[in-house]
């Protein structure tokens, strides 16, 4: 029979998790309300990192927020479907794998065209306070496809 402190630690681990997908879900919300620059910032630390790869890297407050000022030009729609969440909780710090798939608009050139895109969260979070923040977030497209061609013929981005 487990002890007290043994059903708190598991408790604690449970709630932990919880709170991290909530935050994953707030991130992904801020992305698909026109990727709101400020709100997506205030789920990181001050030093954190967003980095997207070949998409582009934001360091800090400042420069996730003057990388998201920038999204709403090139992305114009969004919906993040996250899913398959992989936390492992080791005390203030964590980690979390998720995978996206998500239907966009892309403007080009003053054109828009609806896109698929898919790809895997890398997360690293740590416990600030009582809440949960991103340390840093990297995200790895696996395919960016325009919507009616579908993914069959491309492998990345």
């Amino acid at each position: 029979m487990a002890t007290i402190e043994e059903l708190e630690s598991r408790l604690r681990r449970l709630e932990d998790i919880e709170q991290i997908k909530k935050l994953k879900a707030r991130y992904c919300a801020y992305c698909d309300d026109n990727y709101d620059a400020d709100g997506i910032a205030s789920l990181f630390t001050e030093d954190g990192v967003w980095d997207g790869g070949a998409l582009g890297k934001g360091v800090g407050h400042e420069g996730i927020k003057k990388f998201f000022l920038r999204a709403p030009s090139a992305f114009t729609f969004a919906i993040h479907n996250v899913m398959n969440p992989i936390i492992e909780v080791d005390g203030d710090m964590a980690t979390g794998r998720w995978y996206l798939v998500q239907p966009l608009t892309r403007r080009e050139n003053d054109a828009e065209s609806a896109m698929w895109l898919a790809g895997r969260y890398e997360d690293d979070y740590v416990r600030v306070g009582a809440e949960w923040k991103f340390k840093r977030l990297r995200f790895i497209t696996i395919f960016l496809a325009p919507y009616a061609e579908g993914w069959a013929t491309k492998s990345s981005a």
